[in-house]
């Protein structure tokens, strides 16, 4: 048997989230986590594009071409579990109270993963789950 080549990924280049409302959408992902908005190509469609560290989250307008936004139902019983995008910030417990400060629900932690880092849960107005850690 002859063996299959192997790509080689670099990295992630960017994630995609469906987004019911691009003004709330922005707001969460820049003024909440501090993403920077970058400049996005002319597509005929509107949508965001942000920069978190080396990795860009793109964003897209709810419709008949992009579909309903949000990750769909979540049926399991740990939402860690599931699908969800995980970001690295400075300081997660620092974090986690500034977020409870503004009335923003914490779906699971903060605690401590078995390798160490702090991290929990929160969702984005669009229900994705959203995790955010430090090491």
């Amino acid at each position: 048997m002859t063996k299959a080549r192997r790509l080689q990924v670099q990295g992630i280049d960017h994630i995609l989230v469906v987004s019911s409302d691009l003004d709330k959408t922005h707001q969460f992902y820049c003024e909440l986590l501090g993403m920077e908005l970058m400049p996005r190509p002319d597509f005929s469609f509107p949508g965001l594009w942000l920069q978190a560290g080396k990795t860009q989250v793109h964003v897209t307008l709810a419709g008949a071409d992009a579909g309903t936004p949000g990750p769909g139902e979540f049926t399991g019983k740990y939402p860690a579990q599931g699908s969800h995008i995980a970001f690295e910030i400075e300081d997660a417990a620092d974090a986690a109270a500034h977020i409870e400060s503004l009335g923003i629900p914490i779906v699971a932690g903060p605690y401590l993963r078995p390798d160490g880092p702090l991290q929990f849960y929160i969702r984005d107005p669009d229900d994705y789950l959203i995790e955010l850690f430090s090491r």
